[in-house]
């Protein structure tokens, strides 16, 4: 699968140069799920962010533990991603997401391979994390003009 056309994509990537690219792909593990299979489970650590390449996924939140009636929050399709904020903490996973289709393709990033790259290459993290503050900038933002 070339996988650069998916990754310029994705907003978390968005002013990379094609070499940089190519270095974030050399990275990405392919991981293909049935429809319900389970990707990440909420409140199990995070390690790893995933790319959706093929089919879809649904991020679903249980408000308590053991809740009985989880609440679907949003589908998701091929050049988005879930799982981001595994790149900058150790903290559990806030949602589980599972697959919704037969055949969904996700390529997933690790934390630590991810930060090996970051290391040698600062122009990449600096504009990956940027991304990443304003995709969260935006998304307090519009919960805290929403909850008004």
């Amino acid at each position: 699968m070339d996988l650069i056309p998916i990754l310029r994509s994705v907003e978390l990537f968005d002013g990379l140069t094609p070499e940089e690219l190519g270095a974030v792909s050399r990275l990405c593990q392919e991981r293909s799920f049935r429809a319900g299979e389970v990707i990440t489970a909420q409140g199990e650590p995070g390690q790893e962010l995933f790319i959706v390449c093929e089919g879809f996924v649904e991020v679903v939140l249980s408000r308590a533990q053991n809740d009985p009636t989880p609440r679907a929050m949003v589908n998701l399709g091929r050049g988005q991603i879930f799982g981001e904020m595994a790149l900058v903490d150790y903290g559990p996973r806030s949602a589980t997401v599972r697959a919704v289709t037969d055949g969904t393709v996700v390529q997933a990033l690790r934390r630590q391979e991810f930060n090996r790259l970051c290391e040698t290459n600062h122009h990449l993290g600096f504009i990956v994390m940027r991304n990443m503050a304003s995709d969260l900038s935006f998304k307090v933002r519009h919960h805290h003009l929403a909850g008004r």
